[in-house]
């Protein structure tokens, strides 16, 4: 090869490069946007908030986040903290109510010393003010300001590698891979909506024709904005491996994290740490599965494993193992491969991008 041919051979690659690299940072833009406006549809106050805060003094400044929760009535929930990965609890939690299109949160936060706080988000912007004493008995006092933020999964679009099993694109006919798990119901009994499939309450869970067993899974579903819905009736839903082993979906943004909300595997595990995005948002699973293991009398000999990352954050590590079908699961076997399961649980959840790659078997 000529230099001259090198050249033209490397300009061809950088300019692959550079048309995949501009096709990814336009993809997530729209991604960004679209989450934007669904959110905003829904209330604009409800969301991640991100800034600064800092003493009257100059003497010191730090990161401060919160988690906006609607609840309903003009009521609200802000989680504080400083980072939005943390363990439960959070630092300080306030209750809000709005006032015309105001919405204030005031109240105090105790550090072993007691903050007073006065705060309200007006027109896009969450401020607030703060003073009190210092551990050490010093007055102190302050401010702080945050914008809104959107978080998007790292893995929000993500497309099938080559010889992934592709189980719904957003095409009608991707329908044909699934069936009513009730025998007696025929077609597909959900809805399509935009490109997803939506769960139409009181028809049954879907299932797919075809069965599995280990795998890893890529999945993305979208919680319906129900303020005044508390619990289990917020946005619940699941996705079982099998027929067999639920990871629950459920509004928890902004919650504890338990083995009953969403990330947990249902009433085995609770999530390493509460990643649950605010609903209408799109997020992810990325699951890698491993079934049971059997002797050759029938005997299991391992446990089902599930590894997940919930919007790019590994949630379960494989540590937690459920001993066998989890609550409300349709197939109650363990031996043989299952088809993947998706629970109607009487909300309007919403699915898309899911698909699947068969992992060889190996020992556990």
């Amino acid at each position: 090869m000529t230099g001259q041919h090198r050249i033209i051979a490397a300009m061809l690659v950088f300019g692959l490069i550079f048309g995949l690299a501009a096709e990814a940072g336009a993809q997530q833009n729209r991604l960004l946007r679209q989450a934007k406006e669904a959110m905003e549809e829904a209330d604009k106050y409800m969301g991640d908030w991100q800034g600064t805060w800092t003493l009257d003094d100059g003497y010191d400044t730090g990161p401060i986040v919160a988690q906006v929760i609607a609840l309903g009535k003009g009521e609200y929930r802000a989680n504080f903290n400083d980072e939005f990965e943390y363990e439960w609890p959070p630092l300080f939690v306030l209750e809000g109510k709005l006032e015309g299109l105001t919405l204030k949160f005031n109240g105090h936060a105790e550090f072993g010393h007691v903050i007073d706080i006065e705060s309200s988000i007006k027109a896009g912007k969450f401020a607030g003010k703060f003073k009190g004493t210092s551990a050490d008995g010093e007055s102190i006092s302050g401010t702080f300001t945050m914008a809104k933020t959107v978080r998007l999964s790292p893995t929000l679009g993500k497309k099938p590698p080559e010889g992934a099993i592709v189980l719904f694109a957003g095409k009608k006919k991707d329908t044909d891979n699934w069936q009513a798990a009730r025998r007696r119901i025929a077609g597909f009994p959900w809805l399509l909506k935009d490109g997803a499939m939506e769960v139409k309450p009181r028809a049954g869970g879907i299932i797919t024709k075809q069965k599995f067993g280990d795998c890893k899974l890529h999945i993305e579903f979208r919680l319906p904005f129900m303020p005044d819905a508390r619990g289990q009736g917020r946005g619940n839903s699941g996705v079982y491996l099998q027929g067999r082993y639920e990871v629950q979906i459920l509004d928890s943004y902004g919650l504890a994290g338990m083995d009953n909300e969403c990330g947990g595997i249902y009433r085995v595990g609770r999530p390493l740490v509460n990643m649950c995005a605010p609903p209408t948002q799109w997020q992810t699973y990325d699951i890698t599965f491993r079934a049971p293991r059997f002797d050759t009398n029938g005997e299991k000999t391992h446990l089902a494993t599930l590894k997940v990352v919930h919007n790019g954050e590994t949630i379960q590590s494989g540590e937690k193992k459920p001993k066998g079908p989890t609550t409300a699961a349709p197939d109650l076997t363990e031996k043989g491969p299952g088809g993947l399961y998706l629970q109607d649980h009487g909300n309007p959840v919403q699915f898309r991008n899911i698909w699947l790659v068969e992992l060889p078997p190996e020992n556990q």
